[in-house]
């Protein structure tokens, strides 16, 4: 019957600088192992290969897809994960609101309308919530056009 040789796990451990559940004691070499006391002895018994460190084992990529795939899905939308309140989360209508006015600004410059100079600046003054709806943003654009800026 085989012990589990403490003393010579610990050793190996130490001059291989891993845990001891990283030992790896070869299974049919239990005597010479078992008479390796000293730090040289394991050593050479490193040396030999009757004594290795495990590799580690790393996480598995499909674990992390899967917990992104559970927040993708909506989960985890409870009451203990939500900070301020209702009205502050709820901002759907503003990102409905700027997704109409770039795809209408979009639509403009393909259509020749605006420039590209025009095209960014109006495509920052959206950011900046300087435009009510689709309709106001293509009255700027006719202003511009007539004040010639």
């Amino acid at each position: 019957m085989q012990g589990k040789l403490k003393t010579q796990r610990r050793i190996a451990s130490d001059v291989l600088r891993v845990g001891e559940s990283r030992i790896w004691l070869d299974p049919t070499k239990f005597k010479d192992i078992k008479e390796g006391i000293t730090r040289a002895d394991i050593e050479s018994l490193i040396d030999k290969g009757i004594i290795k460190k495990k590799m580690l084992k790393g996480q598995s990529r499909s674990r992390a897809r899967a917990l992104h795939e559970k927040k993708k899905r909506g989960h985890r939308k409870g009451i203990g994960s939500r900070r301020g309140e209702k009205s502050a989360r709820m901002d759907f209508e503003w990102i409905d609101k700027v997704r109409a006015l770039r795809k209408e600004l979009f639509k403009q410059r393909k259509q020749g309308k605006i420039d590209k100079k025009d095209f960014r600046v109006l495509y920052r003054k959206i950011k900046g919530n300087s435009f009510h709806s689709v309709n106001h943003m293509r009255n700027y654009i006719e202003g511009m056009k007539r004040t010639g800026q």
